[in-house]
């Protein structure tokens, strides 16, 4: 490309009145130069005029287009900051309208709070008001029945209330059994521990926490029962059910426990797995005695619910006798005559 092209190509185009104006004034200019050259002096000024004419309207009329085009930019500005200033009226008022909805919900949602709250704490003051004379009368009977050597560990909470503890203790009064496998130590350890201490058992208890097992055994020497109960660190392990991997105690704290005539499932904690008690017949059945019975604590809840009802589907001889007024259900395991002879 020469250069004379890329000038060509740098330079404006021209419209076809801008090229006609051009040719003229070149015209003019050439005419001037002409008449100048040839003595006519008159003619040269008068084209020179003329030129300086179209000069004066071609200024004048880029002065007015000009004036338009900034008169369109002002105009143009104007409906700009207009529109912008609509717009920020508009995102302000949907601003201040969902602040005000969120300011409703906020309260509303703390009315209901509020609500919720106050019809809770009523029937959980009913709850206590109506189950505290029992409790107190279960206290009452407890200490009757035993004179403890030393201060009492607290029950209710996590541990067994005195209505569960009374119930237990009466089962085993009533049912003499000469071993006892409770899974999961604590309060109830220590009153076992009195109640075979008068019908010569033995309490073997697991705990998968090993620093509550340790207080517990504290608690059982404090009151002298350490002959008595033995509780054993059991930490918890995957046990297979049924293509399923469930934790529960290691089975070899189990593994020299045989004719054990009376069980309290008190563990593990729900808060483990769902399902966490459900291996506990799986993992025992056999090392229990012929006859046995079967103590299955919050048996309310629906994985314990689900559990017995698998249970005494599964097992030959295991039957439920009912509910305690507690939290306890009871059931009875008997194991069929020729399972019996076949095991002995």
């Amino acid at each position: 490309m020469s250069k004379l092209s890329r000038i060509r190509r740098r330079l404006p185009r021209l419209t076809g009145a801008q090229a006609v104006v051009m040719s003229a004034a070149g015209i003019l200019c050439a005419g001037a130069a002409a008449t100048a050259l040839t003595g006519q002096t008159g003619i040269a000024t008068a084209l020179l005029a003329l030129l300086g004419g179209i000069i004066l309207a071609g200024l004048l009329l880029l002065f007015r287009r000009l004036a338009r085009v900034q008169k369109a930019g002002l105009a143009a500005q104007r409906d700009l900051r207009t529109t912008v200033e609509e717009m920020q009226r508009r995102l302000v008022a949907a601003v201040e309208r969902e602040r005000l909805t969120a300011g409703d919900r906020h309260l509303e949602l703390a009315e209901a709070i509020a609500r919720v709250k106050q019809v809770t704490d009523r029937k959980a003051a009913s709850a206590q008001v109506l189950g505290l004379p029992r409790e107190f009368e279960a206290t009452v009977q407890l200490f009757q029945g035993f004179t403890p050597r030393a201060p009492m560990p607290s029950s209710g909470d996590f541990a067994l209330n005195p209505t569960d503890l009374l119930e237990l203790l009466h089962l085993i009064r009533v049912r003499q059994p000469r071993l006892v496998l409770e899974l999961g130590s604590g309060t109830s350890s220590v009153w076992i521990s009195y109640a075979l201490e008068k019908s010569g058992g033995r309490l073997v208890s697991l705990d998968h926490d090993g620093g509550y097992a340790a207080r517990t055994r504290a608690a059982l020497a404090a009151h002298g029962l350490s002959g008595i109960a033995e509780v054993r660190d059991a930490p918890l392990t995957p046990c297979g059910i049924d293509g399923r991997d469930y934790p529960w105690y290691d089975p070899e704290a189990l593994a020299d426990l045989h004719d054990i005539d009376f069980v309290l499932i008190d563990g593990p904690p729900a808060a483990t797995g769902a399902d966490a008690r459900y291996p506990a017949m799986h993992m025992i059945e056999k090392r229990l005695a012929d006859r046995a019975t079967i103590v299955f604590d919050d048996a309310g809840r629906a994985d314990e619910q689900a559990a017995m009802a698998a249970w005494t589907e599964r097992f030959t001889g295991l039957t439920r006798e009912g509910e305690l007024l507690g939290r306890h259900a009871v059931l009875a395991f008997a194991r069929p005559p020729a399972m019996a002879a076949a095991r002995a």
